[in-house]
């Protein structure tokens, strides 16, 4: 623990040294950019959610080098260079040369936390835009240009598009191609992925209704297979204990699940990345909301076309937060909470079986 927490403050000391050394004082936006840089490091869900703004940058910069760094986990699910983006993959503990050997950029994008303002600054680059109102402001002193989040509601990875000027894209399967994988023994005939895992504990549905989901969907004929991260199998083994499907808990990467999805007739999962990526995919999704908002991680506008329904509890009394990436906005309705806080979370439980039942059968009719 104290060895990553020196490696992240080396790091982010190095970013700012940087920074502070090699940016020009005097600054104007361009008119045509040849290199433009998407900067952050945010979890997978998160990452999905700007392919709106990749979109947007390739149909107004048609020639344009445009890179993004993006966790090294996820790097490999842009291998196929979806939008001609190259995936800078990165870790803020660790020291990273190849990215400050990077050609300055002409332009950045910083469409989460502020902090990476800094890291696009010391990546060269001429003009930062960033949303405004990022707390402590400190973080957004490298910002040249601040967008503000909308006062009507909306999905955040349409919001994040609204950082470049035109006309806002659609998602088409075509548009991402397959990453390369690693062969694995991948499922034959109707299946549907069932992806129990979640990065809290408090967006995990309770194993009996998993279990329930399970046989009314062997019962139909589609053969369900349990999915989940590393270190989550044992979420797998609760909702399956005699291990009557198949399981991949812990056993695929990214690009692997990608190829899972990828011949699958459903999946069903909570509010995690692997339900971002399931849009990408383009598979019909059921996702389940308890903390999190079906709107502002919803499909949006972008993935309009796309075969999805979000099955949640509106309005639940506890999800009162109006935070996001630590910026006040009003029209926010979301949970943030952790386990301490929320030791017995009733959000998820409330979803019952039939609520998603009733999803699949209006995705799949329509599908």
């Amino acid at each position: 623990m104290i060895h990553a927490q020196r490696s992240r403050f080396f790091s982010r000391a190095q970013i700012v040294t940087r920074a502070l050394a090699d940016r020009p004082m005097r600054r104007s936006a361009p008119t045509e950019p040849a290199r433009i840089l998407v900067a952050h490091h945010l979890l997978l869900g998160d990452t999905l959610m700007l392919t709106p703004l990749l979109k947007k940058l390739r149909a107004r910069y048609r020639h344009a080098d445009i890179a993004m760094t993006v966790a090294r986990a996820v790097a490999p699910l842009y291998s196929g260079r979806p939008y001609g983006v190259r995936a800078l993959a990165w870790d803020p503990r660790r020291a990273n040369p190849a990215l400050f050997g990077e050609e300055p950029f002409d332009l950045a994008f910083v469409p989460g936390d502020n902090r990476y303002a800094w890291l696009a600054a010391a990546m060269r680059s001429r003009w930062i835009v960033a949303f405004a109102d990022d707390r402590p402001t400190a973080k957004g002193w490298p910002v040249d240009a601040f967008a503000r989040y909308p006062n009507l509601p909306g999905a955040w990875g349409d919001i994040v598009a609204t950082l470049v000027e035109g006309t806002p894209p659609r998602y088409a399967q075509a548009d991402w191609p397959a990453p390369d994988a690693a062969p694995f023994a991948c499922p034959t005939g109707d299946y549907a992925v069932l992806h129990v895992g979640a990065s809290s504990p408090l967006k995990q549905w309770p194993w009996q209704r998993w279990q329930q989901l399970a046989r009314w969907l062997a019962a139909r004929g589609i053969q369900p297979v349990w999915s989940a991260g590393p270190g989550e199998e044992q979420v797998v083994a609760q909702c399956d204990p005699g291990g009557q499907f198949a399981s991949y808990a812990g056993k695929l990467d990214l690009a692997q699940i990608f190829r899972l999805l990828g011949t699958a007739r459903l999946l069903v999962a909570p509010d995690t990345g692997v339900a971002h990526l399931g849009r990408v995919v383009n598979v019909p999704t059921v996702t389940l909301f308890g903390p999190g908002s079906a709107v502002l991680c919803g499909a949006g506008e972008f993935w309009r076309d796309s075969p999805y329904r979000a099955v949640t509890i509106a309005p639940f009394p506890c999800r009162n937060q109006r935070v996001l990436f630590k910026r006040q906005i009003d029209w926010v309705q979301r949970c943030g909470r952790g386990v301490a806080e929320c030791p017995q979370h009733l959000c998820m439980p409330a979803i019952g079986v039939e609520l998603v039942t009733r999803a699949i059968d209006e995705l799949l009719g329509s599908s």
